[in-house]
């Protein structure tokens, strides 16, 4: 086992800790392969914070040194960077808020078993035909099913569609035309600002408080500049976190209704949430157009999300763009979630995902103890305020370079100055362990402003 040393000539601690570890590797010292001592037990040794070796374990990783196996620790990895067959070692991403993985759910046995049985009934081979622009009658009539604890609709109202990115596309292109005014939080979904890059639409941003957005920064907005339509994420804001109060919801749409503003409610996170909040669509069906994808609560690679449309007849038109563009959302996938609708599988899916988010917040929690965060313990991300010594662009970069991969504010942002945060996504590590490296190096880099070459001091 490797003998903790550091070599005290390195510009920083934990990269003394790297570079002797590399060099002890290169010249045989210790085995390839070798198991290396726990964390603690190299901090005791050589008379370093925890954080240091956290951040030497994570740069190791980074080179190539060193890989983690899952249960049983770190060990010398047996072909290094630049040896034959060596493979480059990603960072450690916090950037992609996609769902942890859900422990008590084995994807890679029940989608294939989900599959072969959905293909095996009487009529499963239709399912790799083309199909109607709306989606299949049983996929819609099962998408009123899973959005009936949010919203009373029927299957005439629901378009099935390729993922929620889409559905808000077209969506914006059946109603909205360039210069149109979309009034949005100040920190708002980058695909909204993807799309209205593209449309040429104006996003005017809204006031936003720990609650979400304020309805009289709304107000002034429709007085001041006709705003079309109103983009808001209710539950578990991406990226503030924040879920709005019912009596917020119920103003927005008292002022929407007044000045005869279209309401976009992109949920993705709504089954997520440990007790429901009446939807806008609830609200205001007549003026709401409702998208509820399965990617946030069960898996990205689904590529199916619900459009719930004010009437028959505009989803008819929805349905019209989605075959004039994409033609319909992905038949098998539509078919497999409908299934596991109807079994009670999705909804196991999104509760072990709400479970094992509730985990990974509690690590957040611990770790960034006495910082400026906000966060939902039914989420999968947080929003992380930085501390006057840190610009977010800066902080995002430094850790990239150290080895995670974090979102800055200007991403989110549709006002001209956004405040200095970043939005770190617990879902993506591939476990608790390597999440609290992750969390770890970030509570430390935070701290310590001289880290940063371009760190505002």
């Amino acid at each position: 086992m490797w003998k903790p040393r550091l070599i005290e000539t390195a510009r920083m601690k934990y990269l003394g800790i790297v570079e002797a570890l590399e060099a002890d590797v290169r010249s045989g010292r210790v085995a390839r392969g070798d198991r290396l001592p726990a964390q603690r037990v190299i901090a005791e040794a050589l008379g370093v914070d925890l954080t240091t070796v956290t951040r030497a374990f994570t740069e190791a990783r980074r080179r190539g040194l060193v890989e983690a196996q899952a249960g049983r620790g770190t060990f010398i990895s047996r072909t290094l960077d630049g040896e034959a067959g060596a493979q480059p070692q990603p960072s450690l991403d916090l950037s992609m808020n996609i769902p942890p993985p859900p422990a008590s759910i084995d994807f890679r046995s029940i989608i294939p078993k989900a599959i072969a049985e959905v293909l095996g009934s009487s009529k499963g081979l239709l399912n790799l035909n083309y199909q109607e622009s709306t989606g299949a009658e049983p996929d819609r009539v099962a998408a009123a099913n899973w959005l009936a604890p949010r919203i009373k609709t029927t299957s005439d109202r629901i378009v099935v569609t390729g993922g929620a990115q889409y559905a808000l596309f077209g969506i914006c292109e059946l109603l909205l035309s360039r210069d149109d005014v979309v009034a949005a939080g100040g920190m708002t979904f980058p695909g909204l600002k993807a799309i209205g890059f593209h449309k040429g639409l104006a996003l005017e941003p809204l006031e936003m408080d720990e609650q979400g957005i304020i309805p009289g920064s709304f107000e002034k907005v429709c007085r001041e500049n006709t705003p079309k339509a109103l983009y808001v994420v209710p539950n578990l804001d991406n990226p503030t976190t924040s879920t709005l109060p019912e009596d917020r919801r119920r103003a927005l749409v008292e002022i929407a209704r007044k000045h005869r503003v279209i309401i976009i409610e992109d949920d993705p996170y709504g089954p997520l949430m440990a007790e429901s909040r009446v939807t806008l669509a609830e609200l205001a069906p007549d003026i709401t157009w409702h998208i509820e994808t399965l990617s946030k609560c069960a898996t990205p690679a689904f590529r199916v999300a619900y459009v719930v449309a004010p009437s028959a007849t505009l989803a008819l038109r929805f349905a019209g763009i989605q075959r004039a563009t994409i033609m319909m959302a992905p038949p098998l996938m539509s078919a497999l979630a409908s299934r596991w609708i109807a079994e009670g599988v999705l909804e196991d899916i999104a509760a072990s995902i709400r479970t094992e988010s509730v985990e990974r917040q509690k690590l957040a929690s611990a770790i960034f103890k006495g910082l400026d965060f906000a966060a939902d313990p039914n989420g999968y991300h947080l929003w992380m305020r930085l501390p006057d010594h840190w610009r977010a662009p800066d902080f995002a970069e430094y850790a990239d370079r150290v080895g995670v991969s974090i979102v800055p504010s200007s991403a989110f942002a549709i006002v001209s100055n956004p405040i200095e945060a970043v939005r770190i996504s617990l879902g993506v590590a591939p476990d608790r362990g390597d999440l609290e490296d992750g969390l770890t190096l970030l509570a430390n880099l935070i701290s310590q402003p001289s880290l940063g070459a371009k760190a505002v001091v």
